[in-house]
């Protein structure tokens, strides 16, 4: 099983996607000239949970290369899947509850408007992913999409994220992708990571935080063991 090759992805601006408060130090991208944010979403009512309060934060990180290779409906096929070969993005920064019951759709969510739907597309390179989170997550703590945004770039910004180099044989164990972050970040433990796996494929890296958005160890278990034998979509 060949070892991670941690290069890190560049701090680089988002030149053309982003301007003044809204600009990122994030990796840059192709993105389309014209942007055309996603309507406004339905909230499925089982999913609605105003009243709990928020015990934790975690950054989840899709591996973009098994999103796009599964076709999951959140993956913009183009933007996300066919202009631009990204490691692991951004899925989003969620509030946990102290339970398995997480707040979700605090408040109704305006819709995003295009210039900040653009200047986060190198972080989330997907409109309707943006609207979505925005408004399931977003809503629990903050009061605007910029503000809410701004928070979750700031948290992607002070985490080194590793490329991951599965070799030959297409897989790497649960310690090896776990060590992929902590050499990286010397405040983030193994315990602090939850390794999300479905049908033995890796799709997501939940990295949490405490309240005060300090790298902790996950209140909800970590996911795939150090054990776990995991099979990683390559970047193509």
């Amino acid at each position: 099983m060949k070892t991670v090759i941690t290069a890190a992805l560049a701090a680089l601006s988002v030149m053309g996607l982003a301007s003044g408060a809204e600009a990122s130090s994030l990796p840059s991208c192709q993105a389309p000239l014209m942007i055309t944010p996603a309507p406004v979403e339905v909230p499925p009512p089982g999913e609605i949970h105003t009243d709990v309060p928020i015990a934790a934060y975690l950054l989840a990180l899709f591996w973009s290369p098994e999103a796009c290779r599964a076709g999951i409906p959140e993956a913009d096929k183009v933007i996300q899947c066919q202009n631009n070969r990204f490691g692991f993005t951004v899925h989003g920064l969620w509030p946990n509850g102290p339970d398995k019951v997480h707040p979700r759709y605090c408040r109704p969510g305006a819709p995003i408007s295009p210039a900040t739907v653009k200047a986060n597309l190198c972080m989330t390179p997907s409109p309707w992913l943006l609207q979505h989170e925005w408004q399931a997550h977003g809503t629990c703590r903050w009061d605007r999409p910029e503000d809410y945004f701004r928070k979750a770039r700031k948290v992607r910004e002070k985490l080194s994220v590793p490329d991951l180099d599965p070799g030959s044989d297409g897989v790497m164990t649960g310690a090896e992708i776990r060590k992929a972050f902590t050499d990286r970040n010397r405040d983030v433990r193994p315990e602090g990571l939850n390794i999300r796996v479905r049908d033995g494929r890796l799709t997501e890296v939940w990295v949490c935080m405490d309240l005060k958005f300090k790298w902790a160890a996950c209140r909800g278990g970590n996911g795939a063991p150090d054990s776990a034998v995991i099979r990683v979509t390559p970047k193509g």
